[in-house]
């Protein structure tokens, strides 16, 4: 079995430069998927220092862009990045306290779903998001 390609290696075959502030995104959102990009401003400041929050706004948009980051959109939340791009994966996300967790897609291979009519649509993705409650916040509200 091969490993996954460094992220220095993605980057390059994505067409990008290699860069720290490339690098720490891709390194934050590896270890903290689903995070929004204010808390990856964060983490990539206290790792690099200075980096203003429009460099990580570019890259999250440059990477996503190259597929390299998927971008999410829960309703009622702030955008969300992940380094999982390579399935048609949904989401499972708690009401209460906003987890976010990775569900395989539900029917196979992407788009997994149909709709009855495509009204002339070639589909090639389904996004499914899972609305309920985590064990933690289900033992607090006794549900």
């Amino acid at each position: 079995m091969q490993d996954e390609p460094s992220f220095q290696q993605q980057l390059r075959a994505a067409g990008l430069r290699v860069t720290a502030p490339r690098l720490a995104v891709m390194e934050i959102l590896h270890e903290h998927p689903h995070e929004t990009a204010d808390f990856v401003a964060a983490g990539v400041r206290e790792q690099l220092g200075g980096v203003s929050t429009q460099t990580v706004y570019d890259v999250l948009r440059a990477c996503a862009e190259r597929g390299l980051l998927r971008r999410i959109e829960p309703a009622g939340s702030p955008v969300r990045y992940e380094t999982r791009t390579a399935d048609n994966h949904h989401h499972l996300i708690c009401r209460s306290c906003g987890e976010i967790v990775d569900i395989d897609c539900v029917d196979g291979l992407a788009p997994c779903l149909v709709p009855d009519q495509d009204h002339g649509y070639l589909v090639s993705e389904a996004e499914i998001t899972f609305w309920g409650l985590c064990p933690t916040c289900r033992k607090v509200s006794g549900a």
